[in-house]
């Protein structure tokens, strides 16, 4: 007997804007889909436009209705990351909903981004952590729902504050969790500072449980050349219903986070099936590494010096961004 799937109703986005990051494959390629389908007008930040342009095509072919548009990403390179940035405002299109989705995940040797950090945390955090920065007006602007999507490593290790970038002993998979901790924090602290300043941005986390996503298949161009033996596993207990869920059913965390009247910021929701591996979405309690907030107040700070950005201390001042437009640095 086929197992029922658990789904979402997404109500009417018409009108809308939506920025998925990783948008070219996997999760974020059916999330991307599903904010379409609900009417929202979907712009997809990808590093290989191949990808990128066949992901649309696979959208439309589902629904030809829908407004989808390209743009140029690479999470572990801030020039790119302040490049969309400065393209997406000079559009000047408030933007409503921001899915920080994309990442990279255990690189069986230590890589660096273009900008020298590890790549993990490079790009599933400082990437991220930019990309808000540069386009804080926008979301202001839409009073936009920033959710970003974390993995339940973030409930595992620690992050390795004497050792950032993990020159000294590299880790592949403590990397990842810090890179996940730290997105976390990063995401609670921006509710907080939102609330606050009066931004007008609710913030919230989504992880999607379980399921055979790309992160663990081969990645020949981080040095992965054959799928792991974590997401063969995967992939068998997802066909057989066990314990995990299917790419449809991992998206639904970030979705409900992203567009549910009843998300609220500085939540964070996840599967609610047996140990929070699959089910329908619902709110959790947040992780404990996540919950310390002179941890998030530090993750910051090191994110800004680290990135170069920086956000405003009150709600006069104009997000992130000079009377040039740019992206303010020090």
């Amino acid at each position: 007997m086929a197992r029922t799937q658990p789904d979402l109703t997404v109500g009417d986005l018409s009108g809308k804007l939506a920025v998925v990051t990783g948008a070219s494959d996997g999760v974020g390629l059916s999330l991307a889909a599903r904010l379409a389908a609900a009417g929202a007008e979907v712009v997809m930040p990808v590093r290989n436009p191949r990808k990128g342009e066949a992901a649309l095509e696979r959208i439309r072919q589902r629904h030809p209705e829908a407004a989808l548009s390209l743009r140029d990403l690479d999470l572990s390179s801030l020039d790119s990351v302040a490049a969309l940035g400065a393209t997406l405002r000079g559009e000047n299109r408030p933007i409503h909903i921001l899915v920080n989705n994309a990442g990279v995940m255990t690189p069986p040797d230590r890589q660096t981004t273009t900008d020298g950090f590890e790549l993990q945390f490079g790009s599933n955090h400082l990437g991220h952590f930019a990309l808000v920065a540069h386009l804080l007006p926008l979301l202001r602007a839409g009073r936009a729902r920033v959710t970003s999507q974390l993995s339940v490593s973030a409930n595992e290790n620690a992050i390795n504050w004497d050792d950032l970038n993990w020159e000294r002993s590299y880790h592949g998979r403590r990397a990842y969790s810090q890179s996940k901790i730290a997105l976390g924090l990063f995401g609670l602290e921006l509710d907080r500072r939102s609330r606050a300043a009066g931004w007008g941005i609710i913030s919230n986390l989504a992880h999607p449980g379980i399921a055979p996503t790309s992160l663990l298949a081969a990645r020949p161009e981080i040095g992965r050349a054959t799928d792991t033996v974590g997401v063969r596993l995967i992939r068998a207990l997802s066909r057989r219903g066990i314990l995990t869920g299917t790419v449809e059913t991992a998206l639904l965390p970030a979705l409900f986070a992203a567009t549910s009247p009843d998300a609220r910021g500085a939540r964070m929701y996840g599967p609610s099936g047996l140990g929070h591996l699959s089910g329908a979405p619902a709110e959790q309690a947040v992780y404990s590494r996540l919950r310390d907030e002179d941890e998030a107040r530090r993750v910051w700070r090191i994110s800004e010096n680290l990135t170069r950005t920086s956000f405003p201390a009150g709600e006069d001042a104009r997000p992130g961004v000079d009377p040039t437009g740019s992206a303010v640095v020090d």
